[in-house]
């Protein structure tokens, strides 16, 4: 070869070099899905942020986060993940049990990140805890085996406990619920009033129900009819001054009286880990689905003045956090 022909042939490949270091990076996407409004959010979004920074991430450089807010309403929650989907983000966070169903029915294709499911098995999300088979992974927050635990507490500030309303809608979730408490319930020689809310239409009925079959505790079940009515549900059980323990933090900081589960930020903080696995080519099918390592108690005390509850030293010496 000659020299100039060499020399052109050297030229070419530095320029090729050239152009290729200028193209610029893809910058991974991740989108987040939330039913309720930013502000009820906040605390677990920055939780978030936080888990990506603790693994190198640097937001606007290293990743972009597009979040959707259904502010409540839950019929929003099939357009907004139809939405990320189309703008073809990297990873999906949920942070609902109704949004990774939205999702679960918009893409097979792009990982899904669960944050804080009750139950993904039997609500059809992954075929296993160990081996989730499909697109979707993330954590759980073992509602079943919470329910004996949230029943003594309940117990504990209503000593003379003797009936709980449980408010519900009847599927394998509510079933395997119902199971575990039963243990619980006998041994605290407390009756078990199931009352089924098939829609909003329900829920004032299901209070009626509760007060004829004098009640004297109030345990309502996670799905997204009493999520979504949230607020409602508070107040009946306010005005018909039954102490209710909740399966989320929201009721409580909504009015509810008491929450005891896992600790919501920390589920997104880890949820990050998940996303980290996967921009760095890990397969959502492969990776387990994980439960709390961190729980807490909350209490509203300005709730229990309401319905003219003490709650006694004892309970509150064990509370995370305490609404006045």
């Amino acid at each position: 070869m000659s020299p100039s022909r060499f020399l052109a042939g050297l030229i070419v490949v530095v320029l090729c070099a050239a152009a290729e270091a200028q193209q610029p990076k893809k910058v991974p996407r991740i989108g987040m899905l939330f039913a309720a409004t930013p502000s009820a959010n906040s605390e677990r979004i920055a939780a978030f942020r936080q888990g990506l920074r603790e693994r190198g991430y640097v937001e606007g450089k290293d990743i972009l986060i597009e979040e959707r807010f259904a502010e409540g309403n839950f019929d929003r929650l099939p357009a907004l993940a139809a939405d990320l989907v189309h703008l073809k983000v990297d990873v999906i966070v949920s942070a609902t049990t109704p949004g990774t169903r939205s999702l679960k029915e918009a893409t097979n294709a792009i990982p899904i990140v669960m944050t804080s499911d009750t139950d993904p098995v039997g609500n059809k999300f992954v075929a296993s805890l160990a081996r989730p088979g499909g697109n979707i992974t993330g954590l759980c927050v073992l509602a079943p085996e919470l329910s004996g635990k949230r029943l003594e507490l309940l117990k504990e500030i209503v000593p003379k406990l003797s009936r709980v309303a449980v408010l519900g809608t009847l599927n394998a979730s509510t079933a395997q619920v119902l199971k575990e408490m039963e243990p619980a319930a006998a041994v605290l020689k407390v009756q078990i009033q199931y009352l089924d809310v098939q829609g909003p239409k329900d829920i004032e009925t299901a209070f009626r129900e509760a007060t004829n079959g004098h009640a004297n505790g109030l345990f309502p079940l996670s799905n997204a009819i009493l999520n979504s009515h949230r607020k409602q549900l508070v107040n009946l059980a306010i005005s018909s001054r039954l102490p209710a323990i909740h399966v989320a933090p929201e009721y409580v900081e909504d009015g509810g009286l008491m929450y005891y589960g896992a600790n919501t930020p920390d589920l997104f903080r880890r949820a990050a880990a998940y996303v980290d696995k996967i921009l760095k080519g890990a397969k959502a099918a492969d990776i387990p689905v994980e439960q709390p390592t961190k729980f807490e108690f909350v209490i509203n005390l300005k709730t229990a003045k309401l319905i003219g509850l003490t709650i006694p030293p004892s309970v509150l010496a064990q509370a995370d956090r305490v609404i006045q």
